[in-house]
Order: structure tokens, then sequence, then C-alpha cells
């Protein structure tokens, strides 16, 4: 389909709600039906139809197909968080004495998913080095049924083989899950290359505006409605139809979002790669990546962020850059219209912090909707107090 249609039209039936351009809110949470039978249908079978909130929704059944559609896949569903469309599916597909391969360092909660709270129902996890198949085919066992991949992940920005860890997959009867919050669908569709499920935090770029909280998984029509039926519906992790129309609203300048990001990023990339106190500029395209050709064969385009390391990079070298800033603000997420800094080591504490760990120095930039000039001014003087 095309993207214009996709985003401007698809599941949008105008005539059914008073020729409307933008589609109504249906802020109900039950829906009314004529006869026992037709009652009786719908609790049968909740995947098929709208008869609770908590499931589907009309506002959330449009959403569903153009996010679909992005993805190049069957279905989609939608949940009040990014975090909560890792969880729910995961807790779905897996039980007890099943194992997972996940890549290291993925986003916090899916460490915190993987590592704590999964082992309390007898699921244990093998964390590996993504870019090395090698470490994927040891990791197997007659036990694995799931491996997780975050490619590019959102601080190093590692990436992985996702077609060659697809077909190794299938070949020993593993699902295949990936955190695609990076790329978007835009810049990277991971079901082409064979992976099973795609998970999103739809608060980042599909949102695009910083004033809503939610996630995506899409996939075979099978597999997400046995995910519905039962997990889903339980946990309750639904996305409220007003979040689901301030999405459709993200969506319909998505495109055009996405590329003036990427053209300032561009931008401000090249300004600090060649800055005197910056040690390193970290982001998929960076031509110093070892999986550079990797990168640009997966994606399209890197969009807003990535990382720096100082030359001195001490955590008061660190703290003062970032405390310095006056227009990049500090927090955390991406993909909204205001530029970021999310320094590392505010997440451990200062004791803990080690100059030697690449993991610790790194700084998390997110260019946003402002001018190139504008953010680079700020870095500057940012800079020029280290």
């Amino acid at each position: 389909m095309d993207l214009s249609y996709i985003l401007n039209e698809l599941g949008e039936d105008r005539e059914q709600y008073f020729n409307a351009v933008a589609p109504p809110i249906m802020q109900t949470s039950n829906f009314k039906f004529d006869t026992v039978q037709d009652f009786r249908a719908a609790l049968a079978d909740e995947y098929k139809g709208n008869l609770y909130s908590r499931g589907f929704n009309p506002t959330i059944d449009i959403l569903r197909k153009k996010l679909a559609a992005l993805d190049g896949t069957e279905d989609a569903l939608v949940f009040s968080s990014g975090i909560a469309a890792v969880t729910v599916p995961v807790l779905a597909l897996l039980k007890q004495g099943d194992e997972v391969i996940c890549v290291e360092n993925p986003y916090s909660w899916t460490i915190k998913l993987f590592k704590e709270f999964l082992p309390k129902f007898g699921i244990s996890t093998t964390f590996i080095d993504g870019t090395d198949l090698k470490q994927f085919e040891k990791a197997i066992t007659n036990k694995t049924k799931l491996i997780y991949l975050e490619s590019p992940n959102t601080f190093s920005f590692d990436v992985q083989d996702l077609e060659a860890v697809a077909t190794l997959a299938k070949a020993n009867g593993i699902l295949t899950m990936i955190d695609n919050s990076y790329c978007s669908p835009l810049y990277q569709q991971p079901i082409a290359y064979g992976i099973d499920l795609v998970a999103q935090s739809a608060t980042k770029y599909l949102a695009g505006h910083s004033d809503v909280v939610a996630g995506v998984l899409t996939g075979k029509k099978e597999v997400l409605e046995k995910i519905f039926n039962k997990e889903y519906l339980n946990i309750g992790a639904a996305l409220a139809p007003q979040n689901a129309w301030l999405l459709l609203r993200g969506l319909r300048t998505l495109e055009i979002r996405l590329e003036r990001i990427s053209e300032t990023a561009d931008q401000v990339i090249n300004y600090l790669s060649t800055h005197p106190k910056i040690e390193q500029v970290l982001h998929p395209f960076n031509p110093k990546n070892k999986d550079l050709a990797l990168a640009r064969k997966q994606m399209k385009k890197c969009g807003g962020l990535f990382s720096i390391v100082l030359k001195v990079a001490s955590i008061e070298k660190i703290e003062l850059f970032c405390n310095s800033l006056n227009h990049i603000l500090m927090a955390v997420s991406w993909g909204g219209h205001e530029s970021l800094v999310f320094p590392a080591c505010a997440g451990i504490s200062k004791t803990d912090f080690d100059p030697h760990n690449k993991r610790h120095v790194l700084i998390r930039i997110y260019v946003g909707l402002e001018n190139a000039d504008y953010l680079i001014a700020d870095l500057e003087q940012a800079l020029g107090k280290l």
C-alpha cells in the first residue's frame, strides 16, 4: 500500500461517522447488542468485534489497521505502554521451563522482565552479543522458545542480522521478536526479514508529540489472537480510545517529521564528529561502525537518536556538559518535537560510575524538530564549559 494512503485513509470509513475528516474518539467502555444471540457470539469471540473497550474499540480498530499495514503484516495489537507490548506477548507465549535468548543491553525494563520477572515463573534467559551469529547458535538448546532482538538498541546502537537470526530460529522451531522502536516502520521492517513479532514503543516516533504513552505489537493474526484471548484481556493493558486517537493524529505527520529529524540529526552529528572535545559519536551509520554494511542493508535511515562520548569522560565532565545545555532538555524517551539528552550515568549511583565502562560514559542525544543551528549553538556553548 502507498504510505500516504495508509497514514491518511486506511481504515477510515468516513461515511460511518458523518463524513468527518478526522475520526471520532469512541469514548465508551461497552457496546450494546440487539439480540441475545449476537451478545453470545461477541462473548464467545471478542477478537472479531467490539464488546468492551478493554479489548477492541472502533477508534483502536482504525489504528490497528494502519499499524499493521506500516509493518507489512496481518494485524496489530495496541497497548498502554511500550513495555506492555513486550511483556504481555512474552508471558502469553512462554511457560515454565522455557528458555529465552536475548541480545545484551536492551531497554532497561526489558532487562528487568528477563532477569527479574520471568525467573519467578521458571523461565530463564541467556544474554548474548547479538552482533555475532555464532553466539545465537551456541546459546540454543531444546528448551529455547524465543529469541528476542533489539536492533539497533537505543544507547550503543548495536545491530543484529535479522534475516540470519530469523532463518536460524525457524530451522530450530523458535519464535523471534524484536523491539523496533529505534527505526519505526518507516526505516526498518523486520517482518520482511522473517521476524515473527515486532514490538514498538508508540510513545516515540509514531505518536511524536510527547503527550501519549503507548505500545504496539504486529505479526500474524493467528499469533496475535492467541495473545489477545488470554494475557492481553486478562492483564488489561489496553490503550484508551483517546490515546489511540492521539496516535492517529501523530501518524498523519510521521513521514515528514522523520525526514526533518533525520536531516537535522545528520547536521548535528557532522558537527559533533569533528569537535575536539568529543571522543566518539555512536550511531548505526557511523563510518567506523563494524556493522555499517548490515545497518545500511536493513535500515533506510537512522532518525534522530545517537550517543556521544566525551574526550574526558569523567562523571564531573559529563554532568557539567548535560547541566549546561539550555535548550536540549534532560529527559527519558525520544521521538517527540523536543530535543533531549540522557546521560547513562544518571541511571547509576556516583559510587558505581566507572569511567572505563563503555556503557557508563555514554551520553544519548535525541534531535527533535528544532533548527540544526539552534541545537548546534546549544551544544557548542555547553562543550565550551568543559
